[in-house]
């Protein structure tokens, strides 16, 4: 009963709702709950080694045999700037004494670029979709994973980047609206470029590109879902709505914080990684607000804000933690997985 079935077809799903890949926050039992109701569940792998991610996978596919979906980061290296990181650290030194956590570390990358040996591995594990953010490794990895039979999907904030990843030969784009909670994947321009709303940026994206596009950012219920639809999109990709399910790999404090959170509560910043990203506000955010432009560059900070929010996670405080968001929060409720799968798709029904 779905408006359109090229994505469905396509990803052999039965329904076109795609769990958004969260690097740190997805586990196997997410991805494989979701999966197994029908949808397309995800790893977000962009922080695991190799060995890490082929462990996630094999726990992923003792749990389901149905297709999941795996992701990574596509950035550019940092750039190594000896003053960003000394005034980063003494920065953050402050929080580092408040919290008993010593000496605050030295600056370096927490997290790589998709390389050479995860290519090697995810053709070796065969996942059924691969999906990037911040654009695509480069042109003979993309051939290689599609050689292998393997789908190719990729984030786009903007039509020009819509182009781009189509005319690179993705198999669908997934549109992200400024709405979306956790990191913006603009690639091509300045942060500012990506600044259109999801129901802007789904219908040009949908006019611009012949492949499917999947609507991503502020949807987080059956109304979200029909208006995708509406909008042009051939499914849609839930992030936010999902955090909140036990399944998930955030700490409780987190949990806690989206479920009483306000449609004003988010707000953009690179404080956390040196990246754009959206996020409930508390106090780090707004310690560093005035200093943001001058921080490492993504995922540099990752170093120093690591330690940071392991110690507010465990202490249940939400002052240092990254409360990745988007501005549907409001709408969360704390359901298993496979549950919410299973109300967003009788919601949705019924609206349509």
């Amino acid at each position: 009963m779905w408006p359109g079935t090229d994505l469905t077809e396509l990803l052999g799903i039965e329904h076109p709702i795609l769990q958004a890949p969260m690097a740190g926050a997805t586990t196997p039992a997410l991805a494989a709950a979701v999966s197994n109701a029908g949808g397309l569940g995800s790893l977000g792998c962009a922080m695991l080694a190799p060995d890490g991610f082929r462990e996630q996978v094999r726990q992923t596919r003792a749990l389901t045999n149905r297709p999941v979906h795996v992701n990574f980061f596509c950035h550019e290296p940092p750039r190594r700037d000896a003053a960003r990181a000394a005034l980063a650290r003494e920065l953050v030194k402050p929080f580092y004494d408040e919290l008993g956590l010593g000496e605050v570390p030295e600056v370096t990358a927490s997290n790589h670029p998709f390389d050479e040996s995860m290519l090697e591995a995810v053709i070796e594990t065969r996942p059924q979709v691969v999906s990037f953010h911040f654009g695509l490794p480069a042109d003979p990895a993309v051939r290689r994973l599609k050689d292998a039979g393997l789908l190719v999907m990729s984030s786009a904030t903007t039509v020009a980047e819509a182009r781009h990843l189509a005319a690179r030969g993705v198999d669908a784009v997934i549109a992200q609206g400024w709405e979306a909670g956790g990191h913006r994947g603009t690639f091509l321009g300045g942060p500012e470029s990506g600044s259109v709303g999801t129901a802007t940026l789904v219908p040009h994206v949908a006019d611009a590109v012949d492949v499917p596009v999947i609507a991503a950012g502020g949807i987080a219920d059956g109304r979200g879902i029909a208006a995708a639809f509406a909008l042009g999109a051939s499914g849609v990709s839930i992030g936010t709505a999902f955090l909140t399910c036990p399944e998930s790999a955030i700490p409780e404090v987190h949990k806690q914080a989206l479920l009483q959170a306000r449609d004003e509560d988010t707000r953009l910043t690179r404080a956390f990684s040196g990246r754009h990203a959206r996020g409930l506000n508390n106090r780090y955010i707004e310690a560093m607000a005035g200093h943001e432009a001058d921080l490492p560059d993504f995922p540099l900070m990752n170093t120093l804000t690591g330690p940071l929010r392991k110690a507010g996670g465990a202490a249940g405080s939400p002052d240092f933690v990254a409360l990745w968001s988007g501005q549907a929060a409001p709408l969360n409720r704390a359901l298993p997985a496979g549950e919410l799968l299973e109300a967003l798709v009788e919601d949705a029904r019924a609206r349509i």
